[in-house]
């Protein structure tokens, strides 16, 4: 590792990691890493107080999700799924959402081997369309993985071919669930109407005062 470099009072260190004495920096220079070096604190305060609002938003909507469902003698445990929770006046709700991420095992191919087993037969009936799908289905991504979403809606069409069946059966035992994020959202309504908008708790979607 490295050893950091000790800067001697009265200098700076540039990002090429050379020493300046302090008159040697324009003042422009010094005032533009004072801006920045001021926003990345404010920001760090602002991501330590989300992630402590995160912590603090799932572990009492969980606890309030037990509370409610005691009163019918249930107990839930576990993870919580999805949940809407609303202010007593209707104004405000609360959101809690689970995105599981889905991936296929090795029996997907055991899926693709019958369904070709089908195509290579329906072919010489004109299915072009069916083997367009089917083939849009298999392909990968950017990153090299399977759209899962085109996989299943495979499994939405309405073909009695036992060897499609099976294979149908075997896209659903493929399926695993590798990983899920939870998220928050909170919405306000407008006015009196029955439509909500969302209060950001994205620095990309709050607006600026003044800016529309």
């Amino acid at each position: 590792m490295t050893e950091q470099q000790t800067i001697p009072a009265g200098y700076r260190q540039d990002a090429q990691g050379r020493l300046w004495r302090e008159e040697q920096i324009k003042p422009v220079d010094k005032l533009r890493d004072e801006l920045v070096s001021r926003l990345v604190e404010l920001a760090r305060a602002q991501s330590a107080a989300l992630a402590s609002f995160k912590a603090t938003a799932f572990g009492e909507i969980d606890a309030f999700a037990d509370l409610s469902a005691s009163e019918y003698g249930a107990k839930l445990g576990g993870k919580k799924g999805n949940l809407s929770l609303l202010s007593f006046d209707g104004r405000y709700k609360i959101q809690k959402a689970v995105q599981e991420s889905i991936a296929f095992d090795e029996r997907l191919q055991a899926a693709r081997a019958l369904i070709d087993e089908c195509l290579q037969e329906w072919t010489a009936d004109a299915r072009p369309e069916l083997a367009t799908l089917v083939k849009d289905a298999f392909q990968v991504d950017t990153k090299g993985e399977i759209r899962t979403g085109r996989v299943l809606a495979l499994r939405r069409m309405n073909i009695k071919d036992e060897r499609w069946l099976k294979a149908m059966d075997a896209i659903g035992d493929a399926l695993q669930v590798v990983g899920s994020k939870s998220y928050i959202r909170i919405y306000e309504r407008v006015g009196d109407t029955d439509q909500y908008v969302p209060i950001s708790l994205d620095i990309a979607g709050v607006g600026l005062p003044g800016v529309q």
